[in-house]
């Protein structure tokens, strides 16, 4: 059936569940040898027809250059793509002899050397079609890369090297505790692998039929692997239920510009903004402009409910002209270091944690206009393109920075870019992420800069274990672990590239590189390099101990530290979703410079929210303890600083006039907890 729209007919969309729809199995992507006789073959020379237009320009005009293994299909590219666009194939047709079949996967010889309407002779477009896509390929894993650029030079021009890298080498690997020698460091890391094998070997061994580890076969390929029971949630006492109802019914109610003025006047962090060239500011008023400007973006409204015609420092002109000259991202970064540093002397942050465990989880959001720095993904967009906004936040729930990702690629290949580009706060020994967050690559490079890398990884007990012998020392013995530790870590081929596995580290802290480059050229879409491959077996290890300590049967701590941070991640997401409360929550910025100051105000406002939330629970218990109230510690180290039900975000936004004077809002009476 067609339904009439205006003077066109279309047919219906389906409306079927997603999960309903059909989706084509492997064997349909990948046809067989026979059906390129049809409608691939047509495919291909209409998609050949669409980019020969193009295709002259990409070979003779764009400054690219090559590693060594992208240099034969660049020469391919720019010597031999010309003279097949001119050449009449009818006339003097291609042979096997006239291309370079090095370049052409199996997948594609079928279409080059087997179409039937050629009488055996080489098929022009396919073979343009297969370079073209191989030319794709190579700059995704920057075997091939524009130069002059930014988002697509070779990583590999940027690592330090010679007597860059050895003006800074010392300082460098002192930094990250790597001034031993290859063999005594992994002699040591080795060492702490076999004692954690050996301690979990004990623990199933005392706990007998009873552990919660229990080794098991796999029923699918016959091999032993864990059986981990299900962590079970810890309950709320009465104590933290009543200790949760009091502390709510006591948080002052505010309006969200009114609090944003609090946090100001505390911690100054509007100050931290300044103008663009340096110049002293003449404007009166200054940090109401700005705090009217972190509402319009935090709150994803705009500047029309701010805007106030009789109040100089909220007119059109004088906004407009703050937001060009004053709001940017180092500014964010300034003004949220001070917020960062303030919570952290708060008492009651010390019983939320040292600010040393941080994770880093992603916020999606839909941009409905039209954008380059947006991707599809109908799981988290549906129709509609979108960014992830990938921030880390730290045990006292504080987002220390965040960046801006196109679409929703695997978050593993940004994650170290957020962290080596935190605003403030110490360095975190412990990151927590997601399943989709890791490899083996991702837990080398963790484990160089001085991070410990703890992913959830969904099936734990099935992930594969490894162990590392010493050569020349006899094997160690794990008991009933040896049908799990049977993968052995190849530590020679990480003696030999570990002078080039430190000056990637050092490349990566001094910010010469980005991570999200070279993991891309390490991996090679599943097919590490020599050096990828060295950084993988040195991952191994990491992840060894990750696991090791994950299954823990008696201490459920690490497991519990986990859990409990990338929770602090969702509800942290959870209040920045209730903030970002206009235009249903969308992006309405096309650029990315507007999408970065837009996040920018919105992770401010966060963090404020949760400087001033901090101080008033802080206030709170104190004044409990003063009363008689019996509070326990490890009572206040589960409260949170993320609820909202006492702040108004809709509707008001009057701006006080900045004071001086840090003080507080009276709490409010415990007559209003409800029975």
């Amino acid at each position: 059936m067609s339904v009439r729209c205006g003077r066109r007919w279309s047919r219906p969309p389906d409306r079927r569940p997603r999960s309903r729809r059909r989706v084509a199995t492997v064997a349909e992507l990948v046809p067989d040898p026979d059906s390129w006789e049809a409608g691939n073959r047509q495919a291909i020379a209409a998609r050949y027809r669409v980019v020969r237009p193009f295709v002259r320009l990409l070979a003779e005009e764009l400054p690219l250059g090559a590693a060594p293994a992208g240099t034969d299909l660049l020469i391919e590219i720019r010597g031999r793509i010309p003279g097949l666009l001119r050449r009449r194939v009818e006339q003097k047709p291609l042979t096997e002899a006239d291309l370079n079949m090095t370049l052409v996967p199996p997948m594609w010889r079928w279409a080059v050397l087997n179409n039937p309407a050629l009488d055996g002779a080489a098929d022009r477009d396919a073979y343009v079609m297969c370079l073209l896509t191989q030319l794709h390929a190579a700059l995704r894993r920057r075997d091939i890369f524009a130069d002059p650029s930014l988002r697509w030079a070779d990583p590999r021009a940027r690592l330090l090297d010679g007597p860059d890298w050895a003006a800074v080498r010392g300082e460098v690997l002192a930094g990250l505790g790597l001034t031993a020698s290859a063999q005594q460091h992994l002699a040591e890391y080795t060492a702490t692998l076999d004692a954690g094998w050996r301690l979990l070997a004990q623990r199933i061994a005392e706990a007998g039929p009873d552990a919660s580890v229990r080794v098991v076969p796999d029923g699918e390929t016959g091999r032993m692997r864990l059986s981990v029971q299900r962590l079970e949630k810890l309950g709320d006492p009465p104590s933290l239920v009543d200790l949760h109802k009091r502390v709510a019914a006591m948080m002052p109610v505010v309006d969200l510009p009114e609090l944003l003025m609090d946090v100001h006047s505390w911690t100054g962090m509007l100050d931290a903004y300044t103008h663009v060239g340096g110049l002293a500011t003449r404007l009166d008023q200054l940090p109401v402009t700005i705090a009217g400007l972190l509402i319009a973006d935090a709150c994803n409204v705009g500047l029309v409910p701010v805007i106030r015609p009789g109040d100089p420092a909220l007119s059109r002109d004088r906004l407009s002209h703050v937001d060009q000259n004053y709001v940017r991202p180092d500014t964010h970064a300034a003004a949220n270091a001070r917020l960062v540093d303030y919570q952290a002397r708060i008492g009651i942050t010390d019983l939320w944690g040292g600010g040393l465990v941080a994770s880093v989880d992603g916020l999606r959001f839909r941009v409905p206009v039209q954008s380059i720095h947006a991707a599809p993904s109908p799981r988290f967009f549906g129709y509609k393109r979108g960014i992830t906004w990938l921030n880390a936040v730290n045990d006292r729930f504080a987002g220390l920075g965040a960046i801006i990702v196109t679409g929703t690629v695997r978050d593993s290949l940004y994650i170290l870019d957020t962290l080596l580009n935190l605003d403030a706060g110490p360095k975190p020994e412990m990151v927590a992420t997601d399943t989709a967050s890791y490899s083996d690559i991702v837990f080398g490079l963790f484990r160089l800069l001085g991070y410990r890398f703890s992913p959830r990884i969904a099936d734990v007990g099935g992930t594969g274990f490894w162990r590392a012998d010493v050569p020349g020392q006899p094997a160690g013995d794990y008991g009933p672990l040896n049908a799990i530790a049977r993968n052995k870590v190849n530590l020679d081929r990480i003696v030999t590239h570990w002078p080039d596995m430190l000056r990637v580290a050092g490349s990566l802290i001094t910010n010469q590189v980005r991570a999200y480059d070279l993991l891309r050229m390490l991996n090679r879409d599943g097919h590490p390099t020599p050096l990828g491959q060295a950084l993988a077996e040195y991952g191994r290890i990491a992840k060894t101990l990750h696991l090791l300590a994950m299954v823990d049967p008696v201490d459920e701590t690490y497991r519990r530290t986990v859990t409990r941070q990338l929770n602090i991640g969702e509800s942290r997401h959870s209040l920045a979703r209730k903030i970002f409360h206009g235009h249903r929550g969308d992006i309405m910025q096309p650029y990315r410079a507007g999408q970065e100051d837009q996040l920018g105000a919105l992770g401010l406002v966060l963090n404020a929210v949760v400087l001033w939330n901090s101080r008033y629970i802080d206030l709170a218990v104190n004044v409990l303890r003063g009363q008689g109230y019996p509070v326990r510690d490890e009572d206040v180290a589960r409260l949170s600083p993320l609820g909202y039900a006492h702040i108004n975000m809709l509707g008001r936004y009057s701006f006080p006039t900045p004071s001086t004077e840090q003080k507080l809002r009276p709490l409010r009476d415990l007559d209003m907890v409800p029975e």
